[in-house]
């Protein structure tokens, strides 16, 4: 089943590549944002299913950017997503509310399986 996202990445070409993953999924990007604040706001007006994340943005973090959508709609899934390298900032959005995490750079079978990963963990979490 193909989920509403909303693409968050201060790269343009990070967010042009998962927009075209993501659609060739069977998945609707409602959004794209190029920062934490615009994710924010775009957040609570387009009501996305799955906000993708990136960790380290101008503006506002993807952590602060988390724990901020999170406080104001805890039914939406965020997918955190980051370099390999940046093993610390992953272990900080999930204590922070993300779901999952996805490493950069990544294949659109990754991305796949990663999303699964995030509703199926909402799916215990509801019968919990």
């Amino acid at each position: 089943m193909g989920r509403k996202v909303l693409v968050v990445d201060d790269a343009a070409f990070v967010r042009e590549v998962l927009r075209t993953h993501l659609q060739r999924l069977g998945h609707e990007v409602v959004g794209e944002a190029a920062n934490g604040a615009e994710a924010i706001a775009m957040a609570q007006k387009l009501k996305p299913e799955l906000i993708i994340m990136d960790l380290v943005m101008p503006e506002k973090s993807g952590i602060q950017a988390i724990k901020e959508i999170l406080s104001e709609n805890r039914r939406v899934r965020i997918l955190a997503c980051s370099t390999i390298d940046q093993e610390l900032m992953m272990t900080r959005a999930v204590e922070a509310g993300a779901h999952d995490f996805l490493h950069k750079p990544f294949k659109a079978k990754d991305l796949q399986e990663r999303i699964d990963s995030v509703f199926s963990n909402q799916s215990r979490e509801e019968l919990i």
